[in-house]
């Protein structure tokens, strides 16, 4: 089975052999030494001031980011189910919240925020996915950070970018706090979250709130290589792998060129069968039709060719296909998915069967690529 969906991602062979040697004991010099090479490998994909490792989901990370950032009112963009997290994160530590509600299609403009924070002087941070998967869309996350911070530079900014690291450069100029979790574009199981910080989110952090997910903790124990509390020895080893395994096959940029390849090829592929991409504005991340066969189509393509693609929640379930565009994916791979689509919609009488999809793909991935 192929699995396509927009996380879990599949995990590399190579990582998987490297998490299946023998259980490390955390409090070691032998694990200090993984732990200091991997952090200096995600400040090289953070490009922050500071990265924390949590043994979380990426949902951990969320609520730490607003426990130690937030400590008067969150502003939330909700175009999704994890935008709409955001404000239920902030409700129940007993934070005032305002939220910006758009429709799952919709990203959030710089205007909207703007004048939220204009009429409210209480918000001291802002919430929000760079690439919100519940849809597949993009919200325009650097130009509000900046635009926030031309009004108040103390707002923290908090990005979720759990779908977004490791997928495209992004500009944290602005960004106090960006988010990444094990299961996307890392190519790990679930279960390790973490977050790049600015120095002005370091100060504001001061002491930290909370217990568990107390980031001042963390980042005093983290600076010697070592964490607060128990360690996630497999998955941190199983980190330094992939994030080696990119560098051995030609870095980071090579990774975002080829992903925004694939990203584009698979969007003209998918079009050219004539399926409609759902969010206005698309994330590299993943592709989100809206069909009103997607649930069939979904079926066909995990029990006749092998390809397992997520749905929708909430509104959108039964009424969108989200495919998987993160990670070192090989070109036959995602070929014979857009591929299988064609299929699916001719066995549903939708069009004739003559390879348009695949050909589509092709043409675009491997002039983008450079290949």
């Amino acid at each position: 089975m192929l699995l396509f969906t927009p996380g879990p991602t599949p995990v590399p062979q190579n990582v998987r052999n490297a998490m299946s040697d023998e259980t490390m004991h955390h409090r070691t010099p032998e694990f200090e030494a993984i732990f200091e090479k991997t952090r200096k490998h995600l400040f090289n994909l953070f490009g922050s001031d500071e990265v924390v490792m949590l043994a979380s989901s990426g949902t951990g990370a969320m609520e730490a980011a607003v426990v130690n950032l937030c400590h008067n009112t969150l502003l939330n963009v909700n175009s999704g189910k994890f935008g709409e997290r955001f404000g239920k994160i902030a409700l129940a530590h007993g934070l005032k919240n305002v939220t910006i509600s758009n429709e799952w299609d919709t990203p959030v403009s710089v205007q909207e925020v703007v004048e939220a924070v204009k009429n409210n002087s209480d918000i001291d941070a802002i919430a929000i996915q760079i690439s919100e998967s519940a849809g597949g869309l993009r919200h325009p996350v650097e130009a509000i950070a900046k635009a926030v911070k031309e009004i108040n530079q103390n707002i923290m900014i908090i990005a979720d970018g759990i779908t977004a690291v490791g997928v495209e450069k992004i500009d944290i100029a602005n960004i106090d706090c960006l988010i990444a979790g094990s299961q996307k574009a890392l190519m790990l199981p679930p279960g390790l979250a973490i977050l790049g910080l600015s120095n002005a989110a370091i100060e504001k952090i001061g002491k930290g709130r909370g217990y568990y997910f107390n980031l001042a903790t963390e980042i005093k124990s983290q600076r010697k290589n070592t964490t607060a509390w128990t360690a996630a020895t497999t998955l941190t080893i199983g980190l330094l792998e992939i994030l080696e395994t990119i560098e051995r096959n030609g870095g980071l940029e090579k990774l975002y060129e080829e992903t925004a390849a694939r990203a584009s090829a698979v969007i003209c592929a998918l079009q050219a069968i004539g399926l409609h991409i759902y969010p206005k504005t698309p994330a590299l991340s993943m592709t989100t039709v809206d069909d009103e066969n997607a649930s069939q189509i979904r079926k066909i393509l995990k029990t006749d060719f092998g390809v397992n693609v997520a749905g929708g929640q909430d509104h959108l379930d039964g009424k969108i296909f989200r495919i998987n565009q993160m990670g070192l994916i090989a070109p036959y791979e995602i070929s014979w998915v857009v591929n299988s689509v064609e299929l699916a919609l001719a066995k549903l009488g939708r069009r004739d069967y003559d390879g348009t999809a695949n050909r589509v793909f092709n043409e675009n991935y491997f002039k983008l690529a450079g290949k």
